[in-house]
């Protein structure tokens, strides 16, 4: 019997266990590390380096050698040496050809230089993805953070008036108050039902479009308890530099410039011409001849000059981008920190209209049931309280969003999704 009750509770518990492991909580920096390990599209960009790799295969291959051979028939019945037939070498003429080409000027070495630098471009163009697709994540998970706390603070206004309505149930039956006070409570208490039930449906669409951000087949579920606002405002000049060596976008661009020089290196290199030399074996009508082969395009008309103007102006080109990503990279930062702040003030100031307004609301409900003041000012006062705590929550929201941008412009999103 003892047994029966073990195996019951072992069974409870492994359906509690796949109840919990159907649905997850996530804090933020857990939904970019989930991203980062499955979301589809970032798992085919990480392809774009094994291509880039491959190229650099490609460039070390040297320059295959060229077999040519040409054959003539003497056709002439005439002509054909005494005693012999048509089919026999004293009637042929056999050319043997064995070439190759040779790279100078760096050429080669050129090019395996500019294969490996496009693979470091590849590696930061990543980041940069990674970075976008990391802000798309956070913004989803505060968009159903924010939702889980409006949520939570139409559930409380509605206990409120819930609990309201049971008292004025039994007071109309007193006939302490009118069946008007009731009515109003219990429309307001409906109003927030319907409220409740709108932010619940949008929540979990929400909670679907993250899902499948962060590319797992389980329900996710956002941590409120998760305070991820750990990053130091007051030091605007070592966020910059921090964004310069770790954000996706300038290192990106500075890889293009190393791409740009290495690419103009290898098209002045590719001005000089490419010799080819080889050996020539020629039997002519049974009589060996052997030779040696030479070639060389003599460069009068075309010195690549279209490709190499072409590559110190992408150069030039990567150049001024460089710059305006490094002016918008100060600009956003210096924003950002600039709003944080600014928002961080608005919280701690409505910090202390939010407590007064929940005292007088507690203070006009607690004279409402004694009598002492009319269901009018109640409602006032519970409209007032739930205004105040919406801006409350809109401030934070808008605190947390801008903190997110600042992790985003600072490249420092990345870094959370790898920690």
């Amino acid at each position: 019997m003892r047994s029966n009750h073990i195996i019951i509770i072992l069974c409870g518990l492994c359906l509690l266990s796949n109840f919990c492991w159907g649905q997850q909580n996530f804090t933020l920096q857990k939904a970019l590390y989930s991203a980062k390990q499955f979301n589809i599209q970032l798992k085919s960009e990480r392809v774009n380096i094994e291509q880039a790799r491959a190229d650099v295969i490609t460039a070390q291959l040297k320059l295959n050698p060229t077999l040519n051979n040409q054959s003539l028939q003497l056709m002439s019945a005439s002509h054909l040496s005494a005693n012999s037939d048509w089919y026999q070498n004293a009637n042929r003429q056999v050319w043997w050809q064995f070439t190759k080409q040779f790279q100078v000027a760096g050429q080669r070495e050129n090019k395996i230089d500019l294969a490996k630098k496009n693979v470091q471009l590849a590696e930061k163009n990543l980041i940069e993805y990674e970075r976008n697709l990391y802000l798309d994540v956070a913004n989803k998970w505060l968009e159903i953070w924010t939702l889980r706390k409006q949520g939570k603070i139409i559930q409380e206004a509605k206990s409120n008036i819930d609990s309201l309505v049971l008292i004025n149930k039994l007071r109309l039956k007193n006939q302490v108050i009118t069946e008007t006070d009731l009515l109003r409570a219990e429309l307001l208490a409906r109003s927030y039902f319907i409220q409740l039930q709108t932010f619940q449906k949008e929540e979990e669409s929400k909670r679907t479009e993250l899902r499948n951000l962060i590319g797992i087949d389980q329900q996710v579920q956002v941590d409120l308890t998760d305070n991820f606002l750990n990053l130091p405002t007051n030091q605007v000049d070592s966020l910059i530099q921090y964004a310069f060596e770790n954000r996706g976008d300038y290192l990106s661009v500075q890889s293009t410039i190393e791409s740009a020089n290495a690419n103009v290196k290898l098209q002045k290199s590719l001005a000089i011409p490419r010799p080819e030399f080889g050996v020539i074996w020629n039997p002519q009508n049974s009589i060996p001849y052997f030779g040696l082969y030479a070639t060389m395009p003599l460069p009068f008309f075309n010195k690549n000059q279209g490709e190499i103007q072409k590559a110190i102006l992408q150069k030039e080109q990567y150049d001024i981008q460089a710059a305006g990503i490094q002016l918008q990279i100060k600009t956003e930062i210096t924003v950002a920190v600039q709003r944080l702040r600014s928002q961080q003030q608005n919280l701690e100031q409505f910090e202390d209209v939010l407590n007064k307004s929940r005292q007088i609301l507690s203070n006009v409900k607690y004279a409402y049931l004694k009598g002492g003041t009319t269901i009018i000012d109640f409602l006032e006062a519970e409209r007032s309280w739930l205004d105040n705590q919406r801006q409350y929550n809109d401030i934070l929201q808008a605190y947390k969003q801008n903190y997110l941008q600042l992790l985003f412009t600072t490249g420092k999103i990345n870094q959370l999704a790898s920690e």
